[in-house]
């Protein structure tokens, strides 16, 4: 089993006391990594349960927040992912930051075609050298995961493996940081490990297409938002937009309607794809009149897609198709890893 380290908070070493935190008592500063050659031994040391599990080499790819990771980086793991597949790992654990491991996870599963083996990111809430932390159990659980039949891309946190293009950070405090909407976790680990049915299995054979453009703008609608307003997140020459709509896919219609601004949008080549801001169900631009004045002006409604998975499919269909918009429109409608583009839940 192969462990990749790119940051986040589990590999951070405590290097001085600060007040405040944990009912008054010092809470360690969170300040360097671990050395990259000292990452491994740290590892066997400090979670010497692992050992049992699985035979586990750890590799160090980078060490960024998880803010400073994007397109770039997530070439970065794919291709490094592909290469642990040609080398025979059965399974590979990626510890990541946890403000962006959703991000990171659904463009994981966009740019790993048929993967036939488990590809888990995990990380953690406090630093794995604290006396009181959640990194020891979710590494543990992780590679745990990495050795048994799951062949997706996964988030392992707090005891359940979510998948990753349904995954989103909703807690910034508890330990149980990531939820699914929508989709019920692909493992619960407790006494035992229960395994779901709805885990998928490969239909293509594997590649690896690592390839996102980052010209994608997100707006989130509001009440009474102005069409100007919608119209100035285009003028950085974004060439696709998420639209974070209401309920199932509405936005303001009747006195100060924005799909006349979506409809000149579609016209110019941009691709606008149509989210909801509701945590449960599914974008339907035939329900209502203001989703379907949407769907006249070109929008691509997103089903069931969070913004994290939705944002990412779509910088994904604008670096394959970045003159074809019908293409991109294809590749969007295409459930390409579970992602709940047709809006139906995963149970």
């Amino acid at each position: 089993m192969l462990l990749l380290h790119t940051g986040g908070t589990l590999g951070m070493a405590p290097r001085s006391a600060t007040p405040g935190g944990d009912g008054g008592r010092p809470r360690g500063e969170r300040h360097g990594p671990l050395m990259p050659d000292r990452y491994h031994t740290a590892l066997v040391e400090q979670v010497p349960e692992l050992a049992a599990l699985a035979e586990v080499q750890a590799r160090v790819l980078f060490h960024l927040d998880s803010s400073d990771v994007g397109p770039g980086e997530w070439r970065t793991l794919a291709e490094a992912v592909a290469a642990a597949r040609a080398e025979e790992w059965d399974g590979i654990v990626i510890v990541h930051g946890t403000d962006t491991m959703a991000w990171t996870a659904a463009a994981l599963s966009y740019a790993l075609r048929g993967l036939d083996r488990p590809v888990v990111l995990t990380g953690s809430q406090r630093p794995l050298g604290e006396v009181r932390t959640d990194a020891r159990r979710n590494l543990i659980d992780a590679v745990d995961l990495a050795t048994r039949d799951l062949p997706e891309v996964g988030i392992c946190f707090d005891g359940a493996l979510l998948r990753g293009n349904r995954a989103t950070k909703g807690d910034a405090w508890s330990y149980g940081a990531f939820a699914s909407p929508g989709c019920q976790p692909l493992a619960r680990l407790g006494i035992d490990v229960a395994i779901a049915a709805h885990v998928r299995r490969p239909v293509l054979p594997v590649s690896c297409v690592p390839r996102f453009d980052a010209g994608v703008a997100v707006a989130w609608v509001t009440p009474g938002m102005e069409p100007a307003q919608l119209a100035r997140q285009l003028e950085g020459g974004a060439r696709g937009l998420v639209l974070a709509a209401f309920g199932t896919g509405n936005v303001p219609h009747r006195l100060q309607p924005l799909a006349p601004v979506v409809r000149d949008a579609v016209a110019a080549g941009v691709t606008v794809l149509v989210v909801s801001q509701a945590r449960q169900g599914a974008v339907d631009l035939g329900l209502y009149e203001s989703g379907a004045a949407l769907a006249a002006a070109g929008a691509l409604p997103g089903g069931a897609m969070g913004i994290e998975a939705a944002t990412v499919k779509l910088m994904h269909a604008l670096a394959l198709h970045p003159a074809d918009p019908a293409a991109r429109a294809a590749l969007i409608a295409e459930d390409l890893a579970g992602e709940g583009v047709d809006g139906s839940p995963e149970t």
